[in-house]
């Protein structure tokens, strides 16, 4: 009789094994789309489309790039939460994500519960960059003048909860100066904005501010990582003023929450392997990224982490919850 229990137990496991290989197998079907919830020409937006290309010769089907911004990134991760967990939809996140755990508290998704890991992508650094017009060339200077000017300094981000806004509450709680944050849609609304001169700071992507600093449009002031960027090499880091101080925006891959595991070890794999490329290497530093290759495991980990490392940044430059 234990002998027949054994033998049935380990029929059932059999089975079990070849239906989840059978699924992995028969994935992809219909094409696959990678829903980004940000503007055009952001990070995310530019990696997704990077990846899309490998991927899409990798696994057979078309890779579509869908972006859905709006309200710091909560509207595209809702579509994903709610989407089929069939391994066709997916989301294309970053710490926006993580740091909206703590500050919309009613989001209509729970980012752990209704979402699960799939990839680490690569993460990068801020530069902080101001309006000529401010008349400032150093963080010092900045911050002489923002005390100096209590509450009269505004500061752009790509909307409330983003990476670049938490990076300038950090600044300021950490400065000991009053700034205002002016959020937009996006990243280039408010890169605009700055350039523009109605706005005249800003914390945002190193490659792209690179090119308005050497245009002599912005002044880029400092980097936010713990050593100098090598795009912008004669620009020195906020820590060197401010010590301990450090921002950076990392992206990911997520899908919704029942998704099988076989699945998203799969396109795990291929991520990591197309991250992993010399050449994508190469050209991820040009772009001031880094690369980072973590497994669904240890992608799950480093979630949950981050969710809480975002929570105490947050707790630390009080900024409040909507």
């Amino acid at each position: 009789m234990v002998g027949r229990r054994a033998v049935l137990a380990l029929s059932a496991l059999s089975a079990g094994l070849a239906a989840r290989g059978a699924s992995a197998q028969a994935w992809p079907s219909r094409p696959i789309r990678i829903i980004v919830p940000f503007g055009l020409g952001g990070s995310a937006d530019v990696a997704g489309r990077f990846l899309a290309e490998p991927l899409q010769q990798a696994l057979g089907q078309p890779v579509v790039i869908e972006n859905r911004p709006g309200a710091g990134g909560t509207i595209g991760a809702e579509a994903v939460a709610k989407a089929a967990p069939d391994g066709h939809t997916f989301l294309l996140m970053s710490n926006t994500h993580t740091a909206n755990e703590t500050l919309l508290p009613n989001r209509p998704y729970v980012l752990m519960r209704d979402l699960s890991a799939v990839a680490f992508i690569n993460v990068a650094h801020h530069v902080l960059a101001v309006h000529p017009s401010l008349g400032v060339a150093s963080v010092q200077e900045l911050i002489a003048y923002a005390k100096a000017n209590p509450g009269k300094v505004d500061y752009a981000s790509s909307g409330p909860g983003t990476p670049y806004h938490v990076a300038g509450e950090v600044f300021r709680a950490m400065a000991g100066i009053e700034i205002t944050h002016i959020p937009f849609r996006g990243s280039n609304e408010a890169r605009t904005a700055l350039i523009a001169g109605q706005v005249p700071m800003m914390f945002d992507a190193i490659p792209t501010m690179a090119e308005q600093a050497r245009g002599g449009r912005v002044r880029a002031l400092a980097t936010t990582g713990p050593q100098r960027s090598p795009l912008l090499p004669d620009v020195p880091t906020v820590a060197e003023v401010l010590p301990g101080y450090e921002a950076s925006i990392w992206l990911g891959l997520m899908a919704p929450a029942a998704t099988p595991l076989p699945i998203r070890e799969r396109l795990n794999a291929e991520i990591n392997r197309i991250m992993g490329l010399p050449a994508t290497r190469e050209a991820q530093q040009r772009v001031g990224a880094l690369v980072n290759p973590m497994s669904v495991e240890a992608f799950d980990r480093f979630l949950r982490e981050d969710i809480t490392r975002q929570a105490e940044g947050i707790r630390l430059a009080g900024i409040q919850a909507n």
